[in-house]
């Protein structure tokens, strides 16, 4: 038991340790769109029980950079065929979720759903706003593999543990099924996103979440896992803000990042056992990066930060909530069937 134990406790270290340190990077070199990086770690650690290696890094951040900049080839025809480039983002969404259900990389699958979407609609304002984006997510990818790297390499696993088990693949119609309503889950946030970019891009990528968790969650659980893990990620990010407040120092935010990382993580592995499953606690986790990094910017750029807040709370809640209607709606709707 002690031995299982500890693995668990070096699982959870690595999580707070790598998203802290993701965010400390990101935030002190200024990066476009500094939660970009955090968010990916956190599903790096969290889904790897081993190291990416330095060639296995370098070929995800290329692939992913690759496909999703493709998103760049969509901005022409959504900007002069609105719909039918909207249907193409649908369905190409709809390929992304699916190839993650049918035993693809779900890792690739979530970094492709998340390019999509955020440069596509950043190019219909701006095409320069769209490349920021694209080199915004290549750097975030790259610094979350060098981080988990490290991290790995800081607490490496015992040696002798069992790799974390590998989902079998769904049947293609419970896949399909299950990926058109991940992708259903995130076009609503997309298509606010695209009436301005540069302000719901963080509604993209907590549709982006949903949607992932959308996929392993029921809708028996639903309002539980998603609109709980929103209320108590914004919770989290309270805190954590007035924490921050005491001191505020790059090193400051880092410490803090640790903490309420390992608080989350002793959850995610089990150490503290609670009702909620993992999936909830990782939500938490991504939702208070994605709103504490947002109200950070608006501080930087001097904003009201708490009517920011606010606003943005109220968003996330509002997709959550349609997630959950979705959820509930598919469900209905295969019983009758």
């Amino acid at each position: 038991m002690q031995p299982v134990t500890q693995r668990l406790g070096y699982r959870a270290i690595r999580v707070a340790t790598g998203t802290a340190l993701a965010l400390v990077v990101s935030f002190g070199l200024d990066f476009p769109i500094p939660v970009v990086a955090p968010v990916f770690a956190v599903f790096l650690l969290a889904t790897q029980s081993r190291p990416l290696s330095l060639k296995a890094g370098l070929i995800l951040s290329l692939v992913v950079a690759s496909t999703t900049g493709s998103g760049l080839l969509l901005v022409p025809l959504l900007r002069h065929y609105a719909l039918a480039g909207v249907m193409l983002i649908g369905l190409m969404l709809f390929f992304a979720f699916r190839y993650g259900l049918r035993g693809g990389n779900n890792l690739v699958a979530t970094f492709l759903v998340a390019g999509l979407t955020m440069i596509s609609a950043a190019g219909t304002a701006d095409f320069e706003l769209a490349l920021t984006v694209v080199g915004a997510l290549a750097k975030g990818l790259l610094l979350a593999v060098l981080v988990s790297s490290l991290a790995h390499t800081l607490f490496p696993e015992r040696a002798g543990a069992r790799e974390q088990p590998v989902k079998a693949a769904m049947a293609d119609d419970q896949a399909a099924y299950i990926a058109l309503r991940a992708a259903l889950v995130v076009m609503p946030a997309y298509l606010l996103a695209m009436t301005d970019p540069a302000s719901y891009m963080p509604i993209i990528m907590k549709s982006v979440s949903l949607g992932r968790q959308s996929c392993t969650t029921s809708a028996r659980g639903a309002a539980r896992d998603l609109i709980g893990s929103t209320l108590f990620g914004g919770l989290l990010a309270i805190a954590f803000w007035f924490a921050l407040k005491l001191f505020v120092d790059l090193w400051m935010f880092f410490l803090w990042m640790l903490l309420f990382g390992l608080f989350v993580g002793r959850k995610l592995y089990g150490l503290h056992r609670t009702r909620c499953s993992p999936g909830f606690w990782l939500n938490s986790l991504v939702t208070m990066i994605i709103l504490l990094g947002q109200s950070v910017q608006d501080s930087v750029a001097g904003k009201d930060v708490y009517t920011a807040f606010a606003v943005r709370m109220g968003l996330f809640l509002a997709v959550t909530v349609y997630a959950c209607l979705m959820l509930l709606l598919f469900e209905q709707r295969r019983r009758v069937e």
